[in-house]
């Protein structure tokens, strides 16, 4: 698949065959983590990669809105957990650039996994105190987002086909609704 096609083509996944993710497709993905760009070239992202499907399931079932909101984790064979470090990066125009930098990197480990056949699903829905103790990540960390990966089941659930339809995932805006030329025109 070209680039712009996995561009294009990716969506979100909330159910994944029973397989596990071949080691050296989840070492590219990591590794695409790895090479993102960041403020100052600083890296501040850390990724906690959750490979035991019983540990997957017990987050699911015992971190309050994550197994309430995102209870489709629990058929992933891969969850992994997108945190960041703030004194590792920087703030510029009061914005703080850990969340972009790790942003950058999860997204290009997302574009990765589906080029590779794999999907993810971009999860902001949880509790990150909850979250954080329960896995032990320290205070100085911050949870930015997390995702299952896997590879997808041929037919989406009824639960990904209702998400989908909710949040208007095949919705996409006319470029002119979005960009402007020389001047600000939006």
């Amino acid at each position: 698949m070209d680039f712009v096609d996995v561009i294009k083509t990716r969506h979100s996944v909330r159910n994944f065959r029973d397989e596990p993710v071949d080691q050296k497709h989840l070492d590219l993905i990591l590794e695409a983590g790895r090479n993102a760009p960041s403020y100052q070239n600083r890296q501040c992202w850390r990724f906690l990669v959750i490979d035991d499907t019983t540990v997957i399931k017990s987050i699911a079932s015992n971190t309050g809105l994550v197994g309430k909101v995102n209870f489709f984790i629990k058929t992933a064979p891969v969850l992994i957990i997108a945190c960041a470090d703030p004194s590792k990066s920087g703030k510029i125009n009061n914005h703080d650039y850990y969340l972009v930098d790790t942003a950058i990197a999860f997204h290009q480990m997302m574009l990765t996994a589906w080029s590779l056949g794999i999907g993810s699903c971009w999860l902001a829905a949880f509790n990150e105190s909850t979250l954080r103790n329960y896995l032990n990540i320290p205070d100085k960390i911050r949870i930015v987002a997390m995702s299952p990966f896997g590879y997808p089941r041929d037919k989406e659930n009824l639960y990904g086909k209702l998400v989908k339809v909710f949040a208007g995932s095949k919705n996409r805006k006319k470029l002119d609704e979005i960009v402007s030329f020389n001047k600000w025109t939006l």
